[in-house]
Protein backbone atom coordinates (compact mmCIF):
# COMPACT_ATOMS: atom_id res chain seq x y z
CA UNK A 1 0.00 0.00 0.00
CA UNK A 2 1.09 3.35 -1.18
CA UNK A 3 1.94 5.17 1.95
CA UNK A 4 0.46 8.87 2.32
CA UNK A 5 0.76 11.50 4.96
CA UNK A 6 -0.99 14.55 5.89
CA UNK A 7 0.45 17.48 7.43
CA UNK A 8 -1.58 20.09 9.28
CA UNK A 9 -0.06 23.62 10.33
CA UNK A 10 -1.60 25.79 12.52
CA UNK A 11 0.26 29.18 11.98
CA UNK A 12 -1.99 31.08 14.89
CA UNK A 13 -2.57 27.98 17.11
CA UNK A 14 -2.15 30.22 20.27
CA UNK A 15 -3.57 32.87 19.65
CA UNK A 16 -6.51 31.35 17.83
CA UNK A 17 -6.86 29.47 20.91
CA UNK A 18 -7.88 32.46 22.78
CA UNK A 19 -9.50 34.12 20.59
CA UNK A 20 -12.10 30.99 20.64
CA UNK A 21 -12.02 31.38 24.48
CA UNK A 22 -12.83 35.38 23.91
CA UNK A 23 -14.54 36.03 20.77
CA UNK A 24 -13.75 39.98 20.69
CA UNK A 25 -11.01 39.55 20.16
CA UNK A 26 -11.36 38.01 16.50
CA UNK A 27 -11.32 41.44 14.66
CA UNK A 28 -8.70 43.40 16.96
CA UNK A 29 -4.65 42.72 16.79
CA UNK A 30 -3.74 39.75 19.48
CA UNK A 31 -0.63 38.91 21.35
CA UNK A 32 1.25 36.60 23.54
CA UNK A 33 4.29 37.75 26.03
CA UNK A 34 6.35 36.55 28.47
CA UNK A 35 9.19 37.88 30.52
CA UNK A 36 13.01 37.55 29.10
CA UNK A 37 15.75 39.02 30.43
CA UNK A 38 14.08 41.65 32.82
CA UNK A 39 11.65 42.39 29.78
CA UNK A 40 8.15 41.53 28.36
CA UNK A 41 8.95 39.95 24.72
CA UNK A 42 5.94 38.49 22.30
CA UNK A 43 5.90 34.82 21.59
CA UNK A 44 2.76 34.85 19.39
CA UNK A 45 0.84 37.24 17.18
CA UNK A 46 -2.63 36.74 15.39
CA UNK A 47 -2.76 37.07 11.54
CA UNK A 48 -4.25 41.03 12.37
CA UNK A 49 -1.29 41.85 14.29
CA UNK A 50 1.33 40.19 11.85
CA UNK A 51 -0.53 42.46 9.32
CA UNK A 52 0.09 44.99 10.94
CA UNK A 53 4.05 44.34 11.23
CA UNK A 54 4.54 42.44 14.85
CA UNK A 55 6.53 39.57 14.45
CA UNK A 56 7.45 36.84 17.35
CA UNK A 57 10.86 37.89 19.57
CA UNK A 58 9.50 41.79 19.23
CA UNK A 59 9.47 44.19 23.06
CA UNK A 60 5.97 44.46 23.72
CA UNK A 61 6.65 48.35 24.77
CA UNK A 62 7.87 48.30 20.36
CA UNK A 63 4.85 46.53 19.63
CA UNK A 64 2.54 48.80 21.44
CA UNK A 65 4.31 51.71 20.04
CA UNK A 66 3.44 50.47 16.67
CA UNK A 67 -0.30 49.27 16.65
CA UNK A 68 -3.11 50.78 18.50
CA UNK A 69 -5.50 49.15 20.69
CA UNK A 70 -3.64 45.77 20.88
CA UNK A 71 -4.39 43.19 22.92
CA UNK A 72 -2.31 41.23 24.94
CA UNK A 73 -2.54 38.27 26.98
CA UNK A 74 -0.15 36.07 29.27
CA UNK A 75 1.07 32.92 27.07
CA UNK A 76 1.34 29.72 29.21
CA UNK A 77 3.56 27.50 30.03
CA UNK A 78 3.49 24.36 27.34
CA UNK A 79 0.09 25.90 26.08
CA UNK A 80 1.32 24.58 22.15
CA UNK A 81 2.17 20.89 23.17
CA UNK A 82 -1.17 20.67 25.11
CA UNK A 83 -3.49 22.03 22.42
CA UNK A 84 -1.71 19.68 20.13
CA UNK A 85 -1.98 16.47 21.67
CA UNK A 86 -5.78 17.79 22.59
CA UNK A 87 -6.06 18.32 18.21
CA UNK A 88 -4.11 14.72 17.29
CA UNK A 89 -6.65 12.95 19.56
CA UNK A 90 -9.84 14.34 18.19
CA UNK A 91 -7.69 13.64 15.09
CA UNK A 92 -7.97 9.46 15.37
CA UNK A 93 -11.33 10.10 13.67
CA UNK A 94 -9.41 10.40 10.60
CA UNK A 95 -7.15 8.01 11.05
CA UNK A 96 -5.82 6.06 13.37
CA UNK A 97 -2.08 7.29 13.45
CA UNK A 98 -1.90 10.83 14.32
CA UNK A 99 1.47 12.62 16.08
CA UNK A 100 1.90 15.86 17.38
CA UNK A 101 4.68 17.69 15.32
CA UNK A 102 6.09 20.52 17.78
CA UNK A 103 6.05 23.46 17.39
CA UNK A 104 2.68 24.10 15.00
CA UNK A 105 1.75 21.00 13.37
CA UNK A 106 0.24 17.87 13.21
CA UNK A 107 1.28 14.77 11.25
CA UNK A 108 -1.37 12.17 9.81
CA UNK A 109 -0.88 8.66 8.54
CA UNK A 110 -3.35 8.93 5.91
CA UNK A 111 -2.56 5.63 3.97
CA UNK A 112 -5.71 3.67 2.93
CA UNK A 113 -7.92 5.95 4.81
CA UNK A 114 -9.09 8.44 2.10
CA UNK A 115 -11.42 6.56 0.09
CA UNK A 116 -13.73 6.28 3.26
CA UNK A 117 -14.18 10.32 2.21
CA UNK A 118 -14.65 9.49 -1.32
CA UNK A 119 -10.81 10.52 -2.33
CA UNK A 120 -7.57 12.18 -1.38
CA UNK A 121 -9.16 16.00 -2.26
CA UNK A 122 -12.85 15.43 -0.28
CA UNK A 123 -10.68 13.78 2.42
CA UNK A 124 -8.16 16.70 2.76
CA UNK A 125 -11.06 19.39 2.44
CA UNK A 126 -13.33 17.69 5.00
CA UNK A 127 -10.55 17.33 7.84
CA UNK A 128 -9.84 21.34 6.95
CA UNK A 129 -13.68 22.10 7.59
CA UNK A 130 -13.60 20.69 10.38
CA UNK A 131 -10.81 22.10 12.04
CA UNK A 132 -11.63 25.96 11.03
CA UNK A 133 -15.67 25.23 12.72
CA UNK A 134 -13.31 24.79 15.77
CA UNK A 135 -12.06 28.56 15.03
CA UNK A 136 -8.21 27.38 13.90
CA UNK A 137 -6.37 28.64 11.05
CA UNK A 138 -4.71 25.87 9.38
CA UNK A 139 -3.11 24.69 5.89
CA UNK A 140 -2.89 21.12 5.33
CA UNK A 141 -0.79 19.20 2.74
CA UNK A 142 -0.78 15.72 1.56
CA UNK A 143 2.23 13.64 0.01
CA UNK A 144 4.48 10.39 -0.07
CA UNK A 145 6.83 11.38 2.59
CA UNK A 146 5.77 13.33 6.02
CA UNK A 147 8.77 16.05 4.95
CA UNK A 148 7.14 16.94 1.32
CA UNK A 149 3.52 17.03 3.30
CA UNK A 150 5.21 19.32 5.99
CA UNK A 151 6.73 21.74 3.48
CA UNK A 152 4.16 22.11 0.55
CA UNK A 153 1.91 22.98 4.13
CA UNK A 154 4.05 25.85 4.68
CA UNK A 155 5.79 26.93 1.75
CA UNK A 156 3.28 26.09 -0.91
CA UNK A 157 -0.41 26.66 -2.50
CA UNK A 158 -0.66 23.29 -3.00
CA UNK A 159 -2.45 20.79 -1.10
CA UNK A 160 -2.91 17.31 -2.79
CA UNK A 161 0.50 15.85 -4.40
CA UNK A 162 -0.08 13.25 -6.64
CA UNK A 163 1.35 10.12 -5.87
CA UNK A 164 5.07 9.59 -7.15
CA UNK A 165 5.66 13.12 -7.62
CA UNK A 166 6.74 14.54 -4.42
CA UNK A 167 10.31 15.45 -5.88
CA UNK A 168 9.23 17.30 -8.31
CA UNK A 169 6.86 19.24 -5.30
CA UNK A 170 9.70 19.69 -3.66
CA UNK A 171 12.21 20.94 -5.90
CA UNK A 172 11.01 24.97 -6.30
CA UNK A 173 10.89 25.26 -2.52
CA UNK A 174 13.34 27.16 -0.53
CA UNK A 175 16.27 25.47 1.88
CA UNK A 176 13.76 26.40 4.76
CA UNK A 177 10.91 23.50 3.59
CA UNK A 178 13.94 20.89 4.34
CA UNK A 179 13.33 21.42 8.06
CA UNK A 180 16.73 22.49 9.08
CA UNK A 181 18.39 25.01 11.08
CA UNK A 182 18.15 28.59 10.37
CA UNK A 183 21.87 29.25 10.40
CA UNK A 184 22.00 26.79 7.48
CA UNK A 185 19.05 27.99 5.41
CA UNK A 186 20.45 32.20 5.93
CA UNK A 187 24.02 30.54 4.83
CA UNK A 188 22.44 28.89 1.48
CA UNK A 189 20.68 31.95 0.65
CA UNK A 190 24.13 33.90 1.25
CA UNK A 191 25.49 31.44 -1.75
CA UNK A 192 22.96 31.98 -4.21
CA UNK A 193 20.89 28.58 -3.26
CA UNK A 194 17.54 30.10 -3.07
CA UNK A 195 15.72 26.69 -4.49
CA UNK A 196 16.53 23.07 -3.67
CA UNK A 197 16.54 22.44 -7.24
CA UNK A 198 19.93 24.24 -6.67
CA UNK A 199 21.01 22.35 -3.73
CA UNK A 200 20.00 18.92 -5.01
CA UNK A 201 22.41 19.17 -8.10
CA UNK A 202 25.33 19.60 -5.63
CA UNK A 203 27.74 16.80 -5.10
CA UNK A 204 26.52 15.17 -1.65
CA UNK A 205 30.81 15.14 -0.72
CA UNK A 206 30.39 18.93 -0.62
CA UNK A 207 26.93 19.28 1.02
CA UNK A 208 27.88 17.50 3.44
CA UNK A 209 31.30 19.27 4.25
CA UNK A 210 29.92 22.86 3.86
CA UNK A 211 26.37 21.95 5.50
CA UNK A 212 27.04 19.07 7.65
CA UNK A 213 25.31 15.57 7.58
CA UNK A 214 22.22 16.52 9.29
CA UNK A 215 21.22 18.66 5.87
CA UNK A 216 21.67 15.69 3.91
CA UNK A 217 19.43 13.38 6.19
CA UNK A 218 16.80 15.97 6.06
CA UNK A 219 16.78 15.92 2.47
CA UNK A 220 16.75 12.26 1.41
CA UNK A 221 14.14 12.00 4.16
CA UNK A 222 11.99 14.43 1.95
CA UNK A 223 12.65 12.35 -0.90
CA UNK A 224 12.02 9.28 0.78
CA UNK A 225 15.05 8.09 0.56
CA UNK A 226 15.83 7.45 4.36
CA UNK A 227 12.33 6.28 6.67
CA UNK A 228 11.35 8.64 8.92
CA UNK A 229 9.18 7.41 11.62
CA UNK A 230 6.46 8.89 13.72
CA UNK A 231 5.45 8.51 17.47
CA UNK A 232 1.59 7.60 17.48
CA UNK A 233 -0.57 9.83 20.04
CA UNK A 234 -2.07 6.58 20.64
CA UNK A 235 -0.91 3.05 19.82
CA UNK A 236 -2.81 1.45 17.45
CA UNK A 237 -4.09 -1.79 17.88
CA UNK A 238 -2.93 -4.45 15.79
CA UNK A 239 -6.57 -5.97 15.27
CA UNK A 240 -8.51 -2.77 14.72
CA UNK A 241 -11.37 -1.80 12.14
CA UNK A 242 -12.79 2.07 11.57
CA UNK A 243 -16.22 2.89 10.15
CA UNK A 244 -16.53 6.65 9.30
CA UNK A 245 -19.77 8.24 8.24
CA UNK A 246 -19.83 11.44 5.90
CA UNK A 247 -23.27 12.18 7.90
CA UNK A 248 -23.39 11.62 11.71
CA UNK A 249 -25.59 8.72 12.78
CA UNK A 250 -27.70 9.61 15.58
CA UNK A 251 -30.16 6.15 15.96
CA UNK A 252 -29.76 3.12 17.55
CA UNK A 253 -30.58 1.12 14.61
CA UNK A 254 -27.80 3.13 12.68
CA UNK A 255 -25.18 2.35 15.43
CA UNK A 256 -26.19 -1.84 15.51
CA UNK A 257 -25.80 -1.65 11.53
CA UNK A 258 -22.18 -0.01 11.86
CA UNK A 259 -21.46 -2.52 14.87
CA UNK A 260 -22.84 -5.20 13.13
CA UNK A 261 -20.14 -4.22 9.58
CA UNK A 262 -17.44 -3.49 11.88
CA UNK A 263 -17.71 -6.96 13.56
CA UNK A 264 -17.92 -9.00 10.36
CA UNK A 265 -14.69 -7.38 9.11
CA UNK A 266 -12.94 -8.04 11.81
CA UNK A 267 -13.94 -11.92 12.62
CA UNK A 268 -13.37 -12.46 8.73
CA UNK A 269 -10.30 -11.49 9.41
CA UNK A 270 -9.34 -13.33 12.78
CA UNK A 271 -11.12 -17.02 10.67
CA UNK A 272 -8.25 -16.27 8.05
CA UNK A 273 -5.52 -15.95 10.95
CA UNK A 274 -7.48 -18.83 13.46
CA UNK A 275 -7.68 -16.19 16.30
CA UNK A 276 -10.23 -15.21 18.09
CA UNK A 277 -11.39 -12.26 20.71
CA UNK A 278 -11.52 -12.42 24.27
CA UNK A 279 -11.62 -8.54 24.87
CA UNK A 280 -13.31 -5.62 22.12
CA UNK A 281 -13.85 -2.40 22.41
CA UNK A 282 -16.45 -0.53 20.39
CA UNK A 283 -15.64 3.83 20.27
CA UNK A 284 -17.74 5.79 18.69
CA UNK A 285 -16.60 9.23 18.43
CA UNK A 286 -19.46 12.17 18.60
CA UNK A 287 -19.49 15.90 16.62
CA UNK A 288 -19.30 17.15 19.80
CA UNK A 289 -16.14 15.81 20.52
CA UNK A 290 -16.94 13.62 23.02
CA UNK A 291 -16.49 9.92 22.89
CA UNK A 292 -18.55 6.88 24.11
CA UNK A 293 -16.95 3.71 24.44
CA UNK A 294 -18.30 -0.20 25.53
CA UNK A 295 -16.33 -3.37 25.88
CA UNK A 296 -16.96 -7.28 26.04
CA UNK A 297 -15.04 -10.01 27.03
CA UNK A 298 -15.37 -13.63 26.49
CA UNK A 299 -14.17 -17.25 28.35
CA UNK A 300 -12.94 -18.48 25.44
CA UNK A 301 -11.85 -16.67 21.78
CA UNK A 302 -14.49 -16.26 19.83
CA UNK A 303 -14.88 -15.16 16.26
CA UNK A 304 -18.38 -15.84 15.85
CA UNK A 305 -20.21 -12.42 14.54
CA UNK A 306 -23.58 -13.24 15.75
CA UNK A 307 -22.66 -14.32 19.36
CA UNK A 308 -19.92 -11.14 19.70
CA UNK A 309 -23.20 -8.82 18.53
CA UNK A 310 -25.37 -10.04 21.45
CA UNK A 311 -22.74 -9.25 23.72
CA UNK A 312 -22.03 -5.78 22.91
CA UNK A 313 -26.24 -5.62 22.12
CA UNK A 314 -26.59 -5.69 25.80
CA UNK A 315 -24.78 -2.63 26.08
CA UNK A 316 -25.53 -0.03 22.97
CA UNK A 317 -28.70 1.33 24.86
CA UNK A 318 -26.09 2.40 27.06
CA UNK A 319 -24.39 5.25 24.10
CA UNK A 320 -25.36 8.63 24.14
CA UNK A 321 -25.42 9.66 20.32
CA UNK A 322 -26.42 13.53 20.95
CA UNK A 323 -25.83 15.20 17.35
CA UNK A 324 -23.92 12.07 15.83
CA UNK A 325 -21.47 10.10 15.88
CA UNK A 326 -19.05 10.19 12.89
CA UNK A 327 -16.73 7.71 13.34
CA UNK A 328 -16.48 4.14 14.67
CA UNK A 329 -13.60 1.98 15.68
CA UNK A 330 -13.55 -1.66 17.06
CA UNK A 331 -10.49 -2.75 18.85
CA UNK A 332 -9.72 -6.39 19.31
CA UNK A 333 -7.42 -5.48 22.58
CA UNK A 334 -6.76 -9.01 23.52
CA UNK A 335 -6.72 -11.24 20.46
CA UNK A 336 -5.68 -15.79 21.90
CA UNK A 337 -5.46 -18.47 18.86
CA UNK A 338 -8.37 -20.11 17.87
CA UNK A 339 -8.02 -23.43 16.70
CA UNK A 340 -11.32 -25.24 15.58
CA UNK A 341 -12.43 -27.85 17.33
CA UNK A 342 -13.75 -31.23 15.99
CA UNK A 343 -17.48 -31.87 16.54
CA UNK A 344 -18.99 -35.28 17.86
CA UNK A 345 -22.41 -36.69 16.26
CA UNK A 346 -23.36 -37.73 19.82
CA UNK A 347 -22.08 -36.35 22.87
CA UNK A 348 -23.54 -37.68 26.44
CA UNK A 349 -22.21 -34.26 28.10
CA UNK A 350 -21.50 -31.23 27.94
CA UNK A 351 -17.98 -29.90 28.90
CA UNK A 352 -16.38 -26.58 29.30
CA UNK A 353 -15.04 -26.81 26.22
CA UNK A 354 -18.02 -26.70 24.25
CA UNK A 355 -18.50 -23.66 22.32
CA UNK A 356 -22.11 -22.85 23.18
CA UNK A 357 -21.98 -23.45 26.81
CA UNK A 358 -18.94 -20.98 26.70
CA UNK A 359 -21.01 -18.40 24.74
CA UNK A 360 -23.67 -18.75 27.47
CA UNK A 361 -21.37 -18.11 30.38
CA UNK A 362 -20.14 -14.96 27.83
CA UNK A 363 -23.46 -13.75 27.66
CA UNK A 364 -24.16 -14.10 32.09
CA UNK A 365 -20.58 -12.35 32.77
CA UNK A 366 -21.48 -9.73 30.87
CA UNK A 367 -24.75 -8.95 31.41
CA UNK A 368 -24.25 -9.14 35.37
CA UNK A 369 -21.12 -8.66 35.55
CA UNK A 370 -17.68 -10.20 34.48
CA UNK A 371 -16.69 -10.78 38.06
CA UNK A 372 -19.98 -12.56 38.96
CA UNK A 373 -18.52 -15.81 37.56
CA UNK A 374 -15.52 -17.98 38.67
CA UNK A 375 -14.03 -20.97 37.41
CA UNK A 376 -12.03 -23.08 39.96
CA UNK A 377 -9.67 -25.57 39.63
CA UNK A 378 -8.15 -28.31 42.45
CA UNK A 379 -4.38 -27.24 43.90
CA UNK A 380 -2.00 -29.41 45.42
CA UNK A 381 -2.39 -28.77 49.04
CA UNK A 382 -3.93 -30.15 52.09
CA UNK A 383 -4.69 -27.34 53.57
CA UNK A 384 -8.63 -26.54 52.45
CA UNK A 385 -8.84 -23.26 51.64
CA UNK A 386 -4.98 -23.75 49.96
CA UNK A 387 -6.75 -26.79 47.85
CA UNK A 388 -8.69 -24.77 45.53
CA UNK A 389 -7.61 -21.91 43.28
CA UNK A 390 -9.47 -19.15 40.58
CA UNK A 391 -8.76 -19.11 37.20
CA UNK A 392 -9.67 -16.92 34.38
CA UNK A 393 -9.67 -19.13 31.43
CA UNK A 394 -12.07 -21.59 30.60
CA UNK A 395 -9.69 -23.49 28.88
CA UNK A 396 -6.67 -24.03 31.77
CA UNK A 397 -6.33 -27.60 32.17
CA UNK A 398 -6.36 -28.97 35.53
CA UNK A 399 -3.01 -30.28 36.91
CA UNK A 400 -4.37 -32.63 39.88
CA UNK A 401 -7.66 -33.99 40.77
CA UNK A 402 -10.33 -32.83 42.65
CA UNK A 403 -10.69 -34.84 46.17
CA UNK A 404 -13.81 -37.36 46.35
CA UNK A 405 -12.87 -39.93 48.56
CA UNK A 406 -14.21 -37.46 51.33
CA UNK A 407 -17.50 -35.47 51.32
CA UNK A 408 -16.21 -31.62 51.31
CA UNK A 409 -18.57 -28.45 51.85
CA UNK A 410 -20.92 -26.94 48.88
CA UNK A 411 -19.53 -23.35 50.49
CA UNK A 412 -16.26 -23.38 51.62
CA UNK A 413 -15.23 -20.03 53.22
CA UNK A 414 -12.52 -18.15 52.47
CA UNK A 415 -11.44 -18.51 56.03
CA UNK A 416 -12.32 -20.01 58.62
CA UNK A 417 -14.80 -18.31 61.07
CA UNK A 418 -14.30 -18.92 64.96
CA UNK A 419 -17.50 -20.36 66.81
CA UNK A 420 -17.95 -20.33 70.42
CA UNK A 421 -18.26 -23.87 71.68
CA UNK A 422 -20.49 -25.43 74.99
CA UNK A 423 -20.44 -28.61 76.57
CA UNK A 424 -17.25 -29.77 74.97
CA UNK A 425 -16.57 -34.11 75.16
CA UNK A 426 -12.78 -34.67 74.59
CA UNK A 427 -12.20 -36.30 70.96
CA UNK A 428 -15.90 -35.57 69.89
CA UNK A 429 -17.67 -32.37 67.37
CA UNK A 430 -19.28 -29.84 70.47
CA UNK A 431 -22.84 -30.91 71.57
CA UNK A 432 -24.00 -27.22 71.00
CA UNK A 433 -21.86 -24.20 69.55
CA UNK A 434 -22.73 -20.67 68.45
CA UNK A 435 -22.50 -18.82 65.30
CA UNK A 436 -23.15 -15.33 64.41
CA UNK A 437 -25.47 -14.68 67.99
CA UNK A 438 -27.37 -18.29 66.98
CA UNK A 439 -27.13 -21.25 69.18
CA UNK A 440 -26.92 -24.32 67.51
CA UNK A 441 -27.63 -27.71 68.94
CA UNK A 442 -26.03 -31.07 67.08
CA UNK A 443 -27.94 -33.61 66.52
CA UNK A 444 -25.66 -35.89 64.19
CA UNK A 445 -22.25 -35.52 63.62
CA UNK A 446 -19.34 -37.75 61.43
CA UNK A 447 -16.02 -37.67 61.78
CA UNK A 448 -12.97 -36.36 62.54
CA UNK A 449 -11.22 -35.97 59.64
CA UNK A 450 -7.69 -35.08 60.65
CA UNK A 451 -5.81 -32.36 57.82
CA UNK A 452 -2.03 -31.97 59.21
CA UNK A 453 -0.47 -28.42 58.63
CA UNK A 454 1.66 -28.30 55.57
CA UNK A 455 5.21 -27.40 57.68
CA UNK A 456 7.03 -26.31 54.41
CA UNK A 457 5.09 -23.83 54.63
CA UNK A 458 4.12 -22.50 57.59
CA UNK A 459 4.52 -24.42 61.38
CA UNK A 460 1.18 -24.80 63.19
CA UNK A 461 -1.36 -27.40 64.90
CA UNK A 462 -3.18 -30.00 62.71
CA UNK A 463 -6.78 -29.72 62.42
CA UNK A 464 -9.81 -32.02 63.22
CA UNK A 465 -12.99 -31.86 60.47
CA UNK A 466 -16.49 -32.78 61.87
CA UNK A 467 -19.87 -33.07 59.43
CA UNK A 468 -22.03 -31.87 61.64
CA UNK A 469 -26.39 -31.01 61.63
CA UNK A 470 -28.13 -29.00 64.09
CA UNK A 471 -31.34 -29.90 64.79
CA UNK A 472 -33.04 -27.66 62.38
CA UNK A 473 -31.45 -29.72 59.45
CA UNK A 474 -28.69 -27.70 58.74
CA UNK A 475 -25.13 -28.90 57.86
CA UNK A 476 -21.84 -27.19 58.69
CA UNK A 477 -18.19 -28.11 58.91
CA UNK A 478 -16.67 -27.91 61.65
CA UNK A 479 -12.52 -28.40 62.84
CA UNK A 480 -10.64 -28.11 66.21
CA UNK A 481 -7.31 -26.65 66.08
CA UNK A 482 -5.13 -28.76 67.90
CA UNK A 483 -5.17 -31.94 70.46
CA UNK A 484 -8.07 -31.56 72.99
CA UNK A 485 -5.94 -32.23 76.05
CA UNK A 486 -3.60 -29.58 74.97
CA UNK A 487 -5.95 -26.96 76.52
CA UNK A 488 -5.35 -24.17 73.83
CA UNK A 489 -7.82 -25.77 71.27
CA UNK A 490 -10.27 -23.70 69.48
CA UNK A 491 -13.28 -24.63 67.55
CA UNK A 492 -14.01 -23.33 63.70
CA UNK A 493 -16.37 -22.89 61.20
CA UNK A 494 -15.12 -23.57 57.81
CA UNK A 495 -17.97 -24.44 55.32
CA UNK A 496 -21.51 -25.44 54.74
CA UNK A 497 -23.07 -28.30 53.35
CA UNK A 498 -26.15 -28.74 50.91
Amino acid sequence: MQKRFVSIWFRYLATDWFTHRQPSYKNLPLVLRTSSHGRMVITAANAIAVSQGISTGMVLADARALVQGLQVEDDQPDLRERLLKRIAEWCIRFTPVASVDLPDGIILDASGCTHLWGGEEKYIQFISNKIRERGFSVRIAMADTIGVAWAVARFSQNEVITIGQHTEALMQLPPEALRIEIEISERLHKLGLHKISQVISLPRQSLRRRFGQQFLTQLDKALGYELELIEPIQPTEPYQQRLSCIEPIATATGIAIALQQLLESLCTRLQQEQKGVRTATFTCYRVDRKVEQISIATNRPSHHVKHLFQLFEIKLSTIEPALGIELFVLEASNVEDHLPLQKKMWSEAKNLEDEQLAELLDRISNKVGTNTIHRYLPDEHYWPERSIRQTTSLQEKSTTNWRVDEPRPVQLLSSPVPIEVTAPIPDYPPMVFRYQGSEHRVVRADGPERIEQEWWIQQGQHRDYYRVEDESGNRYWLFRLGHYHDKIYQWFLHGFFA
